[in-house]
């Protein structure tokens, strides 16, 4: 059995979505399947069962596989801390930090460690689905990528191609994809995905014939923008979300703001949210009045003291104090739980120069970055209750209480699976500031409730009905619009035609 590569003309043509699709299709077919994605650079990661790093994506498409995420689905996952440096995890741990310059410059020893990660995820599964990163057709980078062609090579893989319609010359993406890569790797190619068509696909039929004619290469598929479910974006706020919009949250609807950091992290805490029924998320860079929203979120952040000066830069001080002034919800995960404590210090230079910060002083603690980074599954209930809390910890600092009187938010059941009695965060006198370092809070209906319930107490909780798992309708999707049998002919092809 082949393994398939899933390669992109371009970044955010929607590799991940694809691959994430495509393995939830060989896995209803009864096929041991893995994903693979030997680089990610994301500040959107979790934590597996080992206590490991790796990209959210992997751990999304592991998912939809129905395998136990593993870092050797990612054995290298680049974090950006400053614009143009990142922290490296290698194989789920903190290896060290790179500036672009210093990574790119010699790549042999990420390359090797990921391929060592390969092999071993070959040897445990039937079928590798791999996912390419930006652009398979760098050729400024080809010699220094290991992503892309290298990893298809490695592995075996036949490749498909994917290409984003929605953003305009899908011919020129395809074809010229195909003319400047080696001829040993265009030999890989075995066909085309036509990615986020909009309107009548009939009208692209004569498209398909000239794209195939073009290239020698059949169309896969044709895939339509889905609606009505939603999958963890990779590792930016999708396209999709609000993002300073003009208006205000529309009448009869719940509005909750979250400040749009550089360097955010971890922005899939909020997409329970975005998810429910009469709730409005809008991201927000620029400071403007909060009126009209019931909370206020800070989320993570890779670089949290540099994020907050940018915080205090553009003006947000005031209107996050006269939001809290007027009785607003104030939440703060992991970094921006740092932001609302007293200070910030980082006396090692974890996320750049050292030094300390003053920060918000919404609640009584003070974090201290470490040079170990904690990364843990974590359990617990909301504090006072007992409503169930499920959560991943990733965190270089550690805060502590700056008085006797600290009310937690969380406590702490478990971490990693061991028994771990304690308490997490921190909660103000009135309960309308908060702060956690565990991330994926909302993805629990329970505290999603409480949480909504908090901002609108009248609000109707929804019975315990369970929708359909939204990777059921992404395979679904993606099998009413492409050729299944063409794809299963080329994972089982016997060896790969030239």
């Amino acid at each position: 059995m082949n393994n398939i590569a899933i390669l992109g003309t371009a970044s955010d043509v929607g590799k991940s979505i694809v691959a994430t699709a495509i393995c939830r299709i060989f896995s209803n077919a009864g096929i041991d399947v893995a994903p693979f994605k030997a680089q990610n650079m994301s500040n959107n990661s979790g934590v597996t069962l080992e206590g490991d790093e790796m990209g959210r994506a992997q751990i999304v498409q592991a998912q939809a596989a129905r395998v136990t995420p593993h870092a050797d689905m990612n054995p290298v996952l680049l974090k950006p801390n400053t614009d143009t440096g990142a922290q490296v995890v290698l194989q789920g741990q903190v290896c060290t930090d790179r500036t672009a310059r210093e990574y790119f410059g010699d790549t042999s020893r990420w390359a090797a460690a990921a391929f060592e990660s390969l092999d071993r995820l070959s040897a445990r599964h039937e079928l590798i689905v791999i996912e390419g990163a930006g652009s398979c057709a760098e050729m400024n980078l080809y010699e220094r990528d290991f992503v892309n062609f290298r990893t298809a090579h490695r592995a075996g893989a036949s490749v498909i191609l994917v290409a984003d319609i929605d953003r305009g010359g899908v011919f020129a993406q395809v074809a010229g994809t195909l003319a400047v890569i080696p001829p040993e790797d265009r030999a890989l190619v075995r066909g085309v995905i036509v990615n986020r068509f909009r309107g009548d696909k009939t009208l692209f039929e004569d498209g398909v014939k000239m794209l195939e004619s073009m290239t020698g290469l059949p169309v896969l598929g044709v895939i339509p923008y889905f609606r009505g479910f939603a999958i963890d974006a990779e590792d930016a706020v999708p396209l999709t979300a609000a993002v300073d919009p003009k208006q205000p949250p529309s009448s009869g609807r719940l509005g909750i703001a979250a400040i749009y950091f550089p360097h955010i992290s971890n922005f899939t805490d909020l997409s329970p949210l975005e998810q429910e029924a009469g709730v409005d998320v809008h991201w927000l860079h620029h400071p403007k009045p909060l009126d009209g929203y019931r909370a206020l979120v800070l989320p993570g952040s890779k670089n949290v003291r540099g994020d907050f000066e940018w915080l205090l830069s553009m003006g947000w001080r005031e209107p996050i104090e006269a939001f809290r002034a007027h009785g607003g919800v104030v939440l703060g995960i992991c970094g921006g739980y740092q932001m609302l404590g007293r200070a910030i210090d980082d006396p090692h230079g974890v996320e750049g120069d050292p030094g300390a910060s003053r920060a918000l002083g919404m609640l009584p603690v003070s974090t201290v970055l470490e040079r170990k980074k904690a990364l843990c599954n974590s359990t617990g209930t909301i504090a006072g209750t007992e409503i169930a809390v499920r959560g991943y910890e990733i965190h270089m600092g550690v805060s502590r209480a700056c008085d006797d009187e600290l009310r937690p938010l969380v406590e702490v059941i478990s971490r990693n699976r061991r028994p771990d009695p304690g308490f997490d965060g921190a909660v103000s006198a009135d309960g309308r500031v908060m702060g956690t370092y565990f991330h994926g809070l909302f993805d629990e209906p329970g505290a999603r409730n409480w949480f909504l319930s908090l901002l609108d107490p009248g609000r109707s909780i929804s019975g315990s009905a369970e929708s359909r798992d939204p990777y059921e309708l992404l395979a679904d999707h993606f099998a009413s619009n492409l050729d299944l049998e063409a794809l299963f002919r080329i994972v089982n092809a016997q060896e790969l035609e030239g």
